[in-house]
């Protein structure tokens, strides 16, 4: 199976995307179950449908980024940049993660 690359990167699940600049990139419906974006750049990025689950999203930003209907279940977003991010059309969210989830931008808008 071939998968779309980005600056020579395979965009697939799994993938070991750290630290990546990926700001404005359009990956929509790529499937990145369990890919590893620690302090990946996806400010701006397109992300809609784009698949999260258990994806580690720590540190990164995703600032801006438009995510209409993308998966989330299990994702670490722990110390993620999610300023200015619509949560709304999200799946996999439990009502006690976005609470967690909104709060931290909270704390980080103070």
């Amino acid at each position: 199976m071939e998968y779309k690359k980005i600056k020579g990167y395979e965009i697939h699940p799994g993938a070991d995307l750290r630290g990546l600049d990926l700001g404005g990139y359009n990956l929509e419906g790529a499937d990145l179950r369990g890919a590893d974006l620690k302090n990946a750049n996806l400010r701006s990025a397109c992300l809609h449908g784009t698949d999260f689950r258990g994806a580690n999203l720590e540190d990164a930003s995703l600032r801006r980024a438009s995510i209409s209907g993308f998966f989330t279940g299990g994702a670490n977003f722990r110390g993620a940049n999610l300023k200015g991010v619509n949560f709304e059309n999200a799946t996999g969210l439990e009502e006690s993660e976005l609470e967690s989830k909104l709060q931290e931008i909270i704390t980080r808008i103070k």
